[in-house]
């Protein structure tokens, strides 16, 4: 009786444990009862009928990543490429997911490969190889559309590398270095022509600068010898109206004035040490007897008036025969 009653125990002990399931988080379980799914356990503790219910699928509900193998791929202009993608997919419904489709990851691999040839297939190489994301939106939109009824929301399809062939590969790095260089000669010869067109314009405007100063330059002499010959001009009206008021006294001052300078000059020349020639004293003593009148006549009232001594004051001159001067150092 004793182990009868211990094996009751021991079977309701089985018994219980098995009704208990515990589902991770990102996880859903399908439970099948007498085989026929029923519905779809969540992540937390959840109590099944032993014997008659069980644990069918248990689906991963996490966003997922499937590498798709490299692929060969002829393009619409004949050339063979290889090709390697990767594809984020998530289940959004578990029972779709476990029931719709057998081997969903398998599944999901093949139809991106099939779609991918087909995709990249009616392309050219060098469409292939510049409208990556032009690839990416066709494949995602055509992949999302089919796996949609199996529960599966695609959120993305990406194109890891493209490897062309060999020789296409060198033919391309050539038509790229024989552009770069064709660029740069482009941009040299532009480069040339701008600084030559800066070149010409600064000498345009030096030449420009230079003749508005050489015409201004002009403008000013002009003005000056203008300006010098009215001041010569003035200087000439007043010594010609000192001379006709007072005769030739101011004409003798200004020769006798001249006559000096003159002599000063001999005298005081670098060139010679000695120098001589004939002088005139009785000229320029006459020079200096007008020069005394006009400062006579300055000073002193008119001829035949009382003076304050009582007498007439008469100048007298005084000839003197010419004397040869010798000026030396």
């Amino acid at each position: 009786m004793d182990i009868f009653l211990y094996a009751l125990i021991v079977l309701l002990g089985i018994f219980l444990f098995s009704s208990v399931r515990v589902v991770r988080q990102g996880y859903v379980y399908t439970i099948e009862r007498m085989g026929r799914f029923v519905k779809p356990a969540n992540p937390g503790l959840h109590i099944i009928v032993p014997l008659i219910d069980r644990v069918g699928h248990k689906i991963n509900m996490m966003e997922q990543l499937l590498d798709i193998p490299g692929q060969e791929i002829i393009t619409k202009d004949n050339a063979m490429v290889g090709v390697d993608a990767v594809v984020f997919f998530q289940v959004l419904d578990a029972g779709k997911a476990a029931y719709e489709v057998s081997g969903l990851r398998g599944a999901i691999q093949a139809l991106t490969t099939t779609n991918l040839r087909t995709v990249m297939g009616s392309m050219d190489l060098d469409e292939t190889l510049s409208k990556r994301d032009d690839i990416n939106a066709r494949l995602l939109s055509v992949v999302d559309h089919a796996t949609s009824p199996w529960g599966v929301k695609v959120t993305r399809v990406e194109i890891m590398d493209i490897r062309p062939p060999r020789d296409i590969s060198d033919a391309m790095a050539r038509q790229m270095k024989a552009e770069r260089e064709k660029r740069a000669q482009i941009l040299e010869a532009e480069g040339s022509r701008a600084s030559e067109i800066l070149r010409a314009e600064g000498q345009k405007q030096a030449r420009i600068l230079e003749a508005e100063g050489r015409k201004e330059s002009a403008f000013r002499d002009a003005e000056a010898r203008e300006r010098e010959a009215q001041a010569e001009a003035e200087a000439t009206r007043v010594v010609s109206e000192a001379i006709a008021s007072s005769g030739t006294q101011a004409l003798n001052y200004f020769v006798a004035q001249k006559y000096v300078e003159a002599v000063e000059g001999f005298a005081t020349s670098p060139n010679a040490k000695t120098i001589l020639f004939p002088v005139e004293a009785t000229q320029l003593i006459g020079s200096l007897g007008g020069i005394g009148e006009l400062v006579r006549d300055a000073v002193t009232p008119p001829a035949g008036a009382a003076q304050p001594g009582g007498a007439n004051v008469t100048a007298k001159r005084s000839a003197t025969p010419s004397v040869p001067r010798t000026y030396g150092d």
